[in-house]
């Protein structure tokens, strides 16, 4: 085992991590932030410029890789998620870091009296990252630059899944970090689970409930705190009184982003009983116009391996099985659902009913399940049985409908009229609730994710609370006791009362 006083790796060195072991480049990591401390404002800025410049400089092979992975996922898709759409919340985070890291003086009047609180911003140390296979360098990025920003050291565990892609970065990343700043690890270094028990200060983990439940209970074992992003069956309602034309067209393009494999995509749709018929209609109508081919399509993403593909073409099968009804975009001449294209057409779904498995698993593929309501409650209830999802989009204007809904329902968030622009705002966090995740991250709330508030109190008070709560207790203490407990139940009773009024 290399020891970390032993370990000399600077930056320009272009180690890789493939040089070291798991436990190694954690104990490099830890040994570099003891030897440096916590870094400055500049040091932290420059981390979070090379992290977007290593993503900018090689946009095309990124973009390659990403497309080989999938089979067919479409530039535009691979730039404005995983490479723009990273830089949003890197860029927020530069900007703000000197800021957020102040040390912050939370009570200047009592300071002047002589009891001097202090809140510091300090790093946690090293912060593991594990990313998913959907979107995976903006899952993966994005937290790594709220790490940098609190100061912290970086391991990143890209999904395995998306090989090519994982294997770029690892191998691009020495040309930009010391492994010291950020170690990209592989398969090479072992599984998910092995990366999970590693005793780092943060474990961060984005994908399915199933395997972020296993990691919380791998790092439960160090006592390191996580933060898990997870999935979730996403539901939307359109409002009584909004055009189903737009509202189909919405919904339509929202479920069908990154070929429906996103974890904040529309899973189901409530829409007004008298009105499915047409929503139904316009949502195919919509996927025909935008899917005139789509065996040979570049422009359409293909299920990401063969187990998701048949796994999503069986939650179809199964609920047809048991009664529901598909209706499904597929241009002439072509052969779909195409198991070599891991291509399946654009699915909505109508009289699903409880037992099929579709009602209960997160679909990640391009079905949209259809139902009518007669009234909101109809939709909160159902809303409500299947857990907490990580967002709920309603479709229509912000009234009091909307009000209800939020007041009754839990999510990570709640999205109006477009798809989760809660992304792309510096001001609002992106997590879920419950099943649907814990913590959350973008802009300050990334930050302080990955950073301790750190308390710092000195005193020049001429009493000495030491003394007073220590033996022995003199008469002049057990007074001033009782005169606690006589001043607290009068501003507790007035309190009270004036509640109840």
């Amino acid at each position: 085992m290399t020891k970390p006083a032993e370990v000399s790796v600077r930056p320009g060195d272009k180690v890789s991590a493939d040089s070291h072991s798991l436990n190694e480049l954690l104990e490099i990591q830890q040994a570099a932030f003891i030897r440096d401390g916590i870094p400055d404002a500049k040091t932290r800025i420059d981390r979070i410029n090379r992290l977007g410049q290593l993503l900018l400089d090689n946009e095309a092979e990124i973009c390659a890789a990403l497309n080989a992975d999938f089979g067919t996922r479409p530039r535009d898709v691979s730039v404005a998620a995983d490479i723009a759409g990273s830089m949003i919340d890197l860029t927020h985070q530069r900007r703000h870091v000197a800021e957020w890291m102040e040390e912050t003086n939370v009570a200047k009047l009592q300071g002047l009296l002589g009891f001097k609180q202090r809140l510091r911003h300090d790093p946690l140390g090293v912060v593991g990252v594990m990313g998913p296979w959907n979107f995976p360098l903006n899952l993966t990025f994005v937290p790594a630059g709220s790490a940098f920003a609190a100061g912290n050291r970086v391991l990143m565990r890209p999904s395995s899944i998306t090989k090519t892609t994982t294997e770029l970065i690892a191998r691009l990343a020495p040309d930009y970090f010391s492994i010291e700043e950020l170690a990209v690890v592989t398969s090479a270094h072992g599984n998910g689970s092995d990366f999970a028990k590693l005793p780092v200060d943060h474990m961060f983990f984005t994908g399915s409930p199933e395997v972020g439940a296993s990691v919380a209970q791998e790092a439960a074992k160090n006592l390191v705190p996580v933060t898990l992003e997870l999935g979730g069956k996403n539901p939307a309602i359109v409002d009584l009184d909004t055009d189903i034309t737009e509202a189909a067209n919405f919904l339509a393009d929202a479920r069908m982003i990154n070929g429906g494999q996103v974890c904040l995509c529309p899973d189901y749709v409530f829409v007004p009983e008298s009105k499915v018929g047409e929503f139904v209609e316009k949502v195919i109508a919509r996927w025909t116009a935008n899917y005139p081919t789509i065996a040979e399509n570049s422009q359409y993403t293909s299920t990401i391996n063969a187990k998701n593909f048949n796994r999503i073409v069986g939650l179809i099968d199964d609920a047809v099985e048991l009664g529901a009804t598909k209706q499904q975009v597929i241009p002439a001449g072509e052969v779909l659902p195409d198991a070599d294209a891991r291509k399946i057409p654009p699915t909505v779904l109508t009289g699903v009913k409880a037992g099929m498995k579709i009602e209960e698993d997160e679909v990640f593929g391009p079905v949209l399940t259809v139902y009518p309501y007669r009234n909101q409650s109809e939709a909160i209830d159902k809303i409500n049985s299947a857990g907490h999802p990580l967002t709920m989009y309603w479709v229509g204007d912000d009234n009091a409908r909307l009000a209800h809904l939020a007041d009754h329902t839990r999510s990570g968030s709640i999205s109006g009229n477009d798809f989760a622009l809660h992304l792309v705002s510096g001001g609002l966090p992106f997590g879920g609730v419950g099943r649907s995740g814990m913590g959350n991250y973008h802009g300050r709330f990334g930050f302080e994710t990955f950073s301790h508030a750190r308390a710092v109190t000195v005193s020049s008070l001429p009493l000495s609370f030491a003394e007073s709560m220590s033996a022995p207790f003199t008469k002049k203490d057990v007074r001033a006791t009782n005169m606690q407990v006589k001043l607290w139940k009068f501003l507790n009773g007035r309190a009270a009362r004036k509640s109840a009024r």
